[in-house]
């Protein structure tokens, strides 16, 4: 796999500087009361960019040992600390530690940052607290001393146990290391997921049930399966994978990805996620449930509802104008209202990815609009058979689970 070619983004400008104030003033919406809140926190590093990876990473270019992680951590803190007034009185129901590659951090430092965290930050008793991790960073006991230092949930990042696969994907890790990441956190943890990727180049269907099929056999609570796409601004975006499957094969695959964990005891509650009983994930229920987080981190996204509007913010994408930005206070790039008309796509774009749909009543809640702000879509929605709805819920149906993005699509703004 050829070196990925830096990204040199243009400088971001600091949004201006706001108190709580800013935020209560009087508005276009009336929010009678404020969703959930979980809390995001973002590790930026990454061993090695992955060709398909959009996400903000960036490759520990002087190794692991040379990360600035206790600045890092300060700087989380921080910008936190600068955060608490948007957020007072609030409990916090989830966190996610998510990446980059958080497993890069030892536990001694994901024991610091959870402490910091408790101390500010009214956590919710049992709070679902997630880390990910990725198989070729993490050595023999390192998942049991995350699960000592608080951390309730695992997600690792195997993507194929397949060895030609995994090298396609850029991968740093092999099968068997893939397969002993699963092993330590199915003994560490009992609420764990795994995260897979079909569609991938060259592979088969008879390759992908096998993948399954070795994920399933370590009876995971919680599988994440992906289909792989090719993003804008990705190494895959210039120099496209040779052997990606039809889209026919891939449908394919999902069929028997679907049919392999129903057998298995698991259920389709979301597009892409699929749980044993009492294992779906709380933190992304409630980012599909348009509930509010907040983040921290380098180039981590908030969503925060107040009674009169609903925010979105963004923090420097760069670690380390972001840490410096964080010290001196000043952590977000972007700060901005949302839009009126943009809120019926925004919440249909989360809340359609359930296979329990929504309620009315929430949608309302969420959004502080009416429910005729989304009649129409609704309309033309059930006349094409990508929903079902009573007086109170709205659910996708499997035909609107197969073209959801077509079914979002209908509420976007005229």
């Amino acid at each position: 796999m050829p070196a990925l070619p830096p990204i040199h983004p243009a400088p971001e400008a600091a949004a201006p500087a706001r108190d709580a104030l800013h935020y209560l003033r009087p508005g276009l919406l009336q929010l009678t009361s404020l969703p959930p809140l979980s809390l995001y926190v973002h590790i930026p590093w990454c061993l090695r960019k992955c060709p398909y990876c959009d996400f903000n990473s960036h490759e520990a270019r002087g190794g692991v040992e040379q990360l600035p992680h206790a600045r890092y951590l300060d700087a989380l803190v921080a910008d936190l600390e600068a955060a608490l007034p948007l957020i007072w009185g609030r409990t916090v129901h989830s966190v996610f530690i998510g990446g980059g590659t958080p497993s890069l951090l030892p536990p001694e430092d994901v024991d610091r940052l959870l402490a910091a965290l408790r101390a500010r930050l009214p956590l919710e008793p049992g709070c679902e607290i997630t880390l990910e991790a990725n198989p070729g960073t993490f050595e023999r006991e390192r998942f049991a001393a995350y699960r000592s230092a608080g951390v309730t949930r695992l997600s690792i990042g195997v993507q194929s146990f397949n060895d030609t696969h995994l090298a396609a994907l850029g991968r740093v890790h092999d099968r068997a290391q893939a397969l002993a990441a699963v092993q330590e956190a199915a003994g560490a943890f009992d609420t764990f997921n795994l995260d897979l990727m079909y569609a991938l180049p060259g592979q088969t269907l008879a390759q992908l049930r096998q993948d399954v099929a070795t994920a399933l056999a370590f009876a995971p609570p919680h599988l994440s399966v992906y289909h792989l796409t090719i993003e804008p601004n990705t190494f895959f975006a210039k120099h496209p994978p040779a052997g990606l499957p039809e889209d026919d094969d891939a449908y394919a695959m999902l069929d028997a990805i679907t049919e392999a964990t129903a057998g298995a005891g698991m259920q389709r509650y979301e597009v892409s996620a699929y749980a044993r009983p009492g294992h779906a994930c709380v933190h992304n229920r409630n980012y599909w449930q348009f509930g509010d987080y907040l983040g921290i981190g380098a180039g981590a996204h908030s969503k925060l509802s107040f009674a009169h509007r609903i925010v979105r913010q963004v923090r420097f994408r760069d670690p380390q104008r972001y840490m410096a930005q964080a010290l001196a206070g000043q952590a977000i790039a972007q700060d901005e209202d949302v839009r009126r008309a943009d809120l019926p796509f925004e919440f249909m774009l989360n809340a359609l990815r359930l296979k329990e749909g929504f309620a009315l009543a929430d949608f309302s809640a969420r959004t502080g609009l009416a429910v005729t702000a989304i009649a129409r879509g609704l309309q033309q929605a059930e006349a094409q058979g990508l929903i079902e709805r009573d007086m109170e819920q709205v659910r996708p149906t499997e035909r609107g689970f197969d073209f959801l993005s077509d079914l979002q699509a209908l509420f976007l703004p005229d």
